[in-house]
């Protein structure tokens, strides 16, 4: 995020270019923007979380949280399970473990199954979010500089297609530290079921059954 050259063609008035820096040196005062994205493919709905710290499996997995609280349930109210399309790589990669385990706090949450697809490595560009969000997203900030998190939230907000796409965009301010480390112990506690195809990419899990505490007689 800064001042920097963003590649694309705008309508200006003649002899009045975008000022911009020569050189895309990352800027730490400017800060950095993660933008992580939520495509449903029924609806043709996006929304896109914005996030200002590290881009973590916790920021994914909130990311999530956020869309079924804001849009997920009222368009899916009789939803019994989510099923979600995912790269098998970066904060969502099928070997992340933190992924895995905040998995199990949402489904603890939402008190429904999550059902985990992931894409092959190397086949993210098949991902349908690719497709018919982000790289409409791309052609609607073309040639403007993203300057501020403004600018990129309404720039992604303010995205739409002839067939109806429409995008709800959000700035996630929360801090989302690196390096966080996930025991054997925590893996276990999974309530993970594997399928019988690449159980690897192919997983689902489900709400973890509190046991209710035996009563004492006396």
């Amino acid at each position: 995020m800064g001042n920097f050259k963003n590649n694309g063609r705008e309508w200006r008035p003649k002899g009045t270019p975008e000022p911009v820096n020569i050189h895309d040196f990352i800027d730490r005062k400017q800060g950095r923007a993660v933008p992580y994205g939520i495509y449903d493919i029924t609806n043709n709905v996006g929304r896109v979380s914005v996030g200002t710290d590290h881009d973590t499996a916790t920021f994914a997995v909130n990311a999530i949280r956020r869309w079924w609280r804001t849009m997920g349930r009222k368009r899916h109210p009789k939803a019994s399970r989510l099923m979600i399309t995912a790269d098998g790589g970066g904060s969502n990669g099928y070997r992340v473990r933190l992924w895995k385990v905040e998995l199990q706090k949402l489904a603890d949450e939402l008190k429904l199954p999550i059902t985990v697809c992931h894409l092959p490595p190397g086949t993210s560009k098949w991902n349908k979010i690719e497709h018919r969000l982000f790289s409409f997203i791309t052609i609607n900030w073309r040639g403007k500089p993203l300057r501020s998190y403004r600018t990129i939230v309404q720039l992604i907000a303010a995205t739409t297609t002839d067939t109806g796409l429409k995008v709800h965009a959000e700035l996630d301010e929360n801090k989302y530290p690196k390096g966080v480390k996930v025991s054997d112990a925590q893996m276990a506690a999974i309530n993970l079921s594997r399928h019988s195809f690449h159980g690897d990419w192919n997983y689902t899990i489900s709400p973890r059954h509190k046991v209710p505490a035996r009563r004492r007689t006396v």
